[in-house]
């Protein structure tokens, strides 16, 4: 009986000889992870915090400590530290002992990340950025200033608008709470209801994120105006002649279905988290991605694509044309005038991600493309190009997108597969990270903005609006 008792002891050994291995190649691998995801991520981090803390103090006035606790509070923010020097205009992230970056601030140009290039070499590039207006907003009547009328137009009901405006602004769960900023209600173009949270109010500008999409489509269409691009043709890129993405048009660009390959993800490093806060030019980054799928036949939502359109205009039009373009061109024809669009380090717009409005300017811009493109009898977009914005693109789920605006258009026999079910099928919005919105409603003449930093919980968009529709007797 003896030699099955050896054999077992020498299975049980082989057994843990092999679990030994398995366990030893599970924490290499383990290993391997960490070090690819810290070399990979936490660069990203440190960029992320030092832009966002720039951008919160310089351009919205506020205190570097409550930036701290409140934009980089998250959990991968904590294991960073931030700080600002106001000796330089300037902020720095850092993850332990290593990953710094510094983003700088520049008057009229908001804030930029140190990336590959030296610091000296970005403070002193020639750049006409932000013009301010030559008259006093606050003595012009809205909506191009913001001296406000005595009276709303008739018919609505002020106080139940008002409670439902407020109504957003009450934490349901406070454990998650989703921080609304602001929230602003035009309709037929006067503004009816306007509330801030403690800290902000009608002149503290707030990030847009992926709202400045929208603005980049407003940038092509007055280029489009002015006959320096077509949309339909493909897209100037030199890299992509004589290969498989000379087939691109601007087109596939706006509607994210250029069949480029992609990764829109920031809870790793991705595609976009190199881009926005690893490089030195986001476009030219972006344009070096590789085919995926065909043109027009793959809906895929990136800001890569967007940034390659900015360059785009900029290797169009020249630097002098350029920069200017969306200050006197669009901010400053409509009223926007405390928007910001910021630059990467080459000088291009980051035409995905970076600007900042107070949240009247973000309702000004929802209003340009409420009255079709027009501003005070002027035309700024071209005729046809908000119909062409808000027709779905051929690619996109169930016409949910346009070019570089999210559509309400979908599934129009069944309202629960819209995206926003108790909303006209012709609502259409600029959308942006952490619950930046800006519905524009031609049926029921209104444009209604949401501003705030919701991290751990999303607001209910779709009932603020609808609720807001009730009010005003829609």
């Amino acid at each position: 009986m003896k030699p099955p008792k050896v054999t077992k002891k020498l299975a049980v050994s082989n057994f843990k000889t092999r679990l030994s291995v398995v366990v030893f190649w599970i924490l290499i691998m383990l290993g391997i992870y960490v070090l690819y995801f810290s070399f990979n991520m936490f660069p990203v981090i440190s960029g992320y915090g030092a832009k966002s803390l720039c951008s919160c103090v310089y351009i919205q006035g506020r205190p570097e400590q409550e930036v701290i606790a409140q934009e980089l509070g998250t959990l991968l923010g904590k294991i960073g530290s931030f700080r600002v020097d106001r000796s330089d205009s300037s902020a720095t992230g850092k993850v332990w002992f290593f990953s710094s970056k510094k983003a700088i601030y520049r008057k009229g140009l908001g804030c930029t990340l140190v990336n590959g290039l030296e610091e000296e070499e970005l403070r002193n590039q020639p750049f006409t950025g932000k013009t301010n207006p030559t008259y006093n907003p606050d003595t012009v009547a809205w909506p191009q200033g913001n001296r406000l009328p005595a009276e709303v137009p008739s018919g609505i009901d002020l106080e139940a608008l008002k409670k439902v405006v407020a109504n957003h602004f009450i934490e349901k769960k406070p454990e998650t709470p989703i921080n609304t900023r602001a929230v602003i209600v035009l309709y037929d173009g006067q503004l009816v209801a306007e509330q801030y949270a403690p800290g902000f109010s009608a002149t503290t500008p707030q990030m847009g994120w992926s709202m400045t999409k929208s603005i980049t489509n407003a940038m092509v269409g007055i280029l489009v105006k002015q006959g320096k691009l077509t949309v339909d043709a493909p897209a100037p890129v030199p890299d992509w002649k004589d290969d498989d993405r000379e087939k691109i048009t601007l087109n596939d660009l706006l509607h994210a279905s250029s069949g480029l390959k992609w990764s829109e993800v920031y809870s790793r490093p991705s595609d976009a988290t190199e881009m926005l806060f690893r490089t030195k030019d986001a476009g030219q980054f972006a344009l070096t991605s590789k085919v995926g799928k065909e043109p027009n036949k793959q809906f895929v939502y990136s800001s890569g694509t967007t940034n390659i359109i900015q360059w785009i205009m900029r290797q169009q039009v020249g630097d002098a044309e350029y920069h200017p373009l969306p200050y006197q061109k669009l901010f400053n024809k409509i009223g926007m005038t405390s928007a910001i669009i910021e630059p990467d380090p080459s000088g291009t717009y980051v035409g995905s991600s970076f600007s900042y409005a107070t949240a009247r300017d973000w309702a000004r811009f929802g209003l340009l493309y409420l009255n079709d493109g027009v501003w005070n009898g002027e035309r700024i977009l071209p005729e046809g190009w908000v119909k062409y914005t808000t027709t779905p693109a051929p690619a996109a789920p169930i016409g949910e997108y346009g070019a570089q605006w999210w559509l309400n258009a979908g599934a129009k026999d069944n309202a629960a597969k819209r995206a926003y079910p108790d909303l006209p099928t012709d609502a259409f919005l600029a959308d942006g990270f952490e619950g930046q919105s800006v519905f524009v409603i031609p049926s029921k003449k209104l444009v209604v903005v949401r501003l705030g930093l919701s991290q751990t919980a999303q607001p209910d968009l779709n009932r603020l609006v609808a609720d807001v529709i009730s009010a005003i007797g829609g």
